[in-house]
């Protein structure tokens, strides 16, 4: 019998079709249950519409993302009537079922085994396992250059402002060599991009004494360097997110220079005046801070930093401000975010200090945008005439959009590069920068 004789309509693969919203952690937990689900024969579609169900993987951090996941099971339900509901929202199931009602089940946060029992009993699998093959890297929803990589769940800060630990727990940090077996799978699937993320990626392994685990002919700690380190022996791009400024993340700086991993650090800073950030919870001796990022910029002048600030939190004076735009002034910092404070239900910090009016939080955003794209802009001046290394992420007729070790996909900037020959995504090629503005550059392809 030919293979496509097997599948007839009554034994036909059921559908999912999925929402993943939120941040790259979420992204990771979405790519494994869409793993699991294709091992199981499931088919997954574009369209909620005619599928069998609908997953939505929803994020509960802020007010504005609650909203946006409230309104994606609102289009799922109207488009196609059974959806399961997982993710940080579906902590509390309640905020949901007090919308939508009819929603199928509700999961939490990497409750993967919870998800596909309710697949199961929403559209049981017809697995067929001679036709259904999931290649080993699992499957990914990003480029197939470039992988998040997680390397634990939950986290043991209690930031005031963050209600990330209710929602998903404390810190649980995998072995590292479980770690390193999937970014070797990912490598040999084609994979050229690590980005290593957790909820505080330089926490990693603190939960389990940092234990040793046996990779190859080794043992590697579940420790920040070590996993770093080894890494970089895969010949991948390694980019790491969300570190904590701790202490021992001075070591790694070592291992930029060094050309092991990429010369990028993501650090939400968050803010600069000690009185908001005590309230916040967060380390407080900026002073200090100034002068680690003095002496890493020493070590690895080629260091790329990026952060996140919160501007308007509760009790945040104009003396707080202030300060927060000269301390901008003096890190120089390559790339940054910032956020209007937006109260969470739950979180510490609403109780904390006098709420901010919006009018001042607004005003506050664009004082700090505006200073800080005039540092980053600034900043990208300095690479014009350089050579740099880039990575191809979508092909254009006469341009293409790539990045540099400095930039992260989505977050960052980009450097468009023309080439006399064609370009393919997920290439690494040589460009000499000829021009930049306030977020890009731009440059011409030398080498390969």
């Amino acid at each position: 019998m030919r293979p496509e004789k097997l599948k007839s309509d009554n034994t036909r693969a059921p559908t999912v079709s999925f929402v993943s919203l939120g941040c790259p952690k979420a992204l990771v937990d979405s790519e494994r249950i869409i793993t699991r689900l294709r091992a199981e024969g499931y088919e997954l579609s574009r369209e909620h519409k005619g599928a069998d169900l609908v997953i939505v993987n929803t994020c509960g951090f802020l007010d504005s993302a609650k909203t946006e996941s409230l309104e994606a099971i609102g289009n799922a339900l109207s488009q196609n009537g059974k959806v399961v509901v997982t993710g940080c929202m579906g902590a509390e199931p309640e905020n949901i079922t007090a919308k939508y009602p009819g929603v199928f089940a509700i999961t939490g946060p990497q409750q993967y085994e919870s998800v596909l029992d309710a697949v199961h009993r929403a559209a049981p699998p017809r697995h067929d396992p001679f036709l259904d093959l999931v290649p080993p890297e699992g499957i990914k929803l990003t480029p197939r250059h470039y992988a998040y990589l997680k390397i634990s769940e939950g986290c043991n800060n209690r930031c005031t402002f963050c209600i990330i630990p209710k929602l998903r727990g404390d810190l649980v940090s995998r072995p590292a060599a479980d770690v390193l077996r999937e970014a070797e799978r990912l490598v040999t699937a084609g994979v050229k991009e690590l980005l290593v993320i957790s909820q505080d990626t330089s926490a990693y392994g603190v939960d389990i004494k940092y234990a040793a685990s046996k990779w190859k002919d080794r043992e590697v700690r579940a420790k920040f360097l070590d996993l770093a380190r080894e890494l970089g022996t895969l010949g991948a791009w390694v980019r790491l997110h969300y570190v904590y400024p701790y202490p021992h993340v001075d070591e790694v700086i070592q291992l930029m220079a060094d050309g092991q991993v990429l010369p990028y650090l993501d650090i939400p800073f968050q803010h600069a005046s000690p009185d908001v950030l005590k309230r916040m919870k967060r380390p407080a001796a900026q002073e200090k801070t100034l002068a680690r990022i003095a002496r890493w910029r020493e070590i690895c002048p080629e260091l790329t930093l990026r952060s996140t600030f919160i501007v308007g939190f509760p009790g945040e004076t104009d003396q707080d401000f202030e300060m927060l735009l000269d301390w901008l002034d003096e890190a120089r910092l390559d790339r940054v975010g910032c956020f209007r404070y937006e109260p969470v239900r739950g979180a510490v910090a609403n109780d904390l200090g006098e709420a901010v009016p919006a009018e001042v939080k607004e005003e506050r955003w664009h004082r700090f945008m505006a200073r800080q794209q005039a540092i980053s802009a600034k900043r990208l001046r300095r690479k014009v005439g350089s050579r740099q290394q880039v990575i191809v992420d979508e092909i254009g007729p006469s341009v293409s959009k790539s990045r540099s070790k400095g930039d992260a996909p989505e977050i960052d900037g980009s450097v468009y590069v023309a080439s006399r020959r064609p370009l393919r995504v997920g290439e690494i090629a040589t460009v000499k920068i000829e021009r930049a503005d306030e977020y890009d550059l731009h440059g011409t392809v030398v080498g390969f």
